[in-house]
C-alpha cells in the first residue's frame, strides 16, 4: 500500500505538466475547483463527477448512543454528513491497480 498523500500542490504540478498552465494558474485552478465542490456540498446539493464519484449530503436524525468506556447513554444530536460513493469506473480502476501490483488474483 502506498502511503503518499496527494496535496493541492501535487495536483497543481500535475496540471502544470499536463496542460501547460503556469504554476500560479494551475494552483488557482485547483483552488477554484475545490471551492466550487465545497460550496455545492455545503448548500446540501449533490455533486456527480462522471466516471469518478458522487458526493451527497444526508441528514442523520438524533439518536441515543452509548459511551463505550462508561456504558452511559448519551444523546447524539442530528447532523448533516457527507457521503462519498465511488463510481463503478473508479472501483474497477482500483481493483485493476490492486491486481496489477499484487498478482494474487
Amino acid at each position: 500500500m502506498v502511503d503518499k498523500t496527494v496535496t493541492r500542490a501535487d495536483l497543481a504540478d500535475a496540471i502544470c505538466r499536463e496542460v501547460g498552465l503556469s504554476r500560479t494558474e494551475s494552483a488557482a485552478l485547483v483552488e477554484m475547483i475545490i471551492n466550487e465542490v465545497c460550496d455545492v456540498i455545503v448548500k446540501g446539493e449533490g455533486l456527480k463527477v462522471a466516471s469518478f464519484a458522487t458526493f451527497q449530503v444526508r441528514e442523520k436524525s438524533e439518536r441515543i448512543g452509548r459511551n463505550p468506556k462508561t456504558g452511559k447513554e448519551v444523546p447524539i444530536c442530528s447532523r448533516r454528513v457527507m457521503i462519498f460513493k465511488a463510481s463503478n469506473v473508479l472501483k474497477k480502476r482500483i481493483l485493476d491497480g490492486h491486481r496489477k501490483f499484487n498478482k494474487t488474483y
